[in-house]
């Protein structure tokens, strides 16, 4: 990975990082919007049937699923078309926008002063059907920035784990980002502070 340039200015304009939605997403709205028209076919067949404890069952049942997976169906929807960024880099530090629909307000914001290095990984394994991803890590302490130099490239997995205590700090701020447009994240990431790249996608 190429090293960024020193440069004197930093960009006012903040630079973002978004995640493009991959058929993941586009299956599961399929599969709620097939499930919310199977719960409307559950109501729809409770009032065909008329009174009764099996038709109050079945309504009851098409109400459950109209709200739960009609919920499931507007929260895919919203990941399909939200244009919110994954990450921000701006001249005060990293910012992870809050996932839709919270409120911009529930942002997280990583001060550059507080970055202490960036990690590059790569997980997965090659030739698979979900393959491999890059990583970005942002990493907030020298402890964490000494286990990405030091790790067994195994156990780098870690740092983009939000269950494991003592690597949590630095999960925090794990971005996945594509393979052709990392140097230019990092590149920008330099531009706002130039602090040590870690690239351990292939070591």
């Amino acid at each position: 990975m190429e090293s960024a340039d020193r440069t004197t200015d930093t960009p006012a304009e903040p630079f973002l990082v978004r995640e493009r939605p991959g058929w993941r997403a586009v299956w599961q709205f399929v599969a709620m919007l097939i499930l919310v028209v199977a719960s409307v076919g559950f109501v729809g067949g409770a009032v065909a049937r008329g009174q009764g404890l099996g038709s109050a069952l079945f309504g009851v049942l098409g109400v459950a699923g109209i709200v739960l997976f009609g919920t499931g169906l507007l929260l895919s929807l919203g990941t399909l078309l939200n244009r919110r960024p994954v990450l921000e880099l701006t001249a005060g530090g990293v910012r992870r926008p809050a996932r839709w629909p919270l409120p911009r307000r529930a942002d997280r914001v990583l001060p550059w002063t507080e970055v202490t290095a960036i990690a590059a990984l790569r997980r997965g394994v090659h030739g698979t059907r979900r393959g491999e991803q890059d990583y970005l890590v942002f990493l907030p302490t020298g402890e964490l920035a000494e286990l990405a130099r030091t790790a067994e490239r195994p156990r780098l997995v870690a740092l983009t784990l939000t269950d494991l205590p003592h690597t949590a700090p630095a999960a925090r701020w794990c971005v996945p980002v594509d393979r052709e447009a990392l140097p230019e994240v990092v590149r920008e990431a330099r531009r706002r502070r130039e602090v040590p790249v870690i690239d351990r996608r292939n070591r």
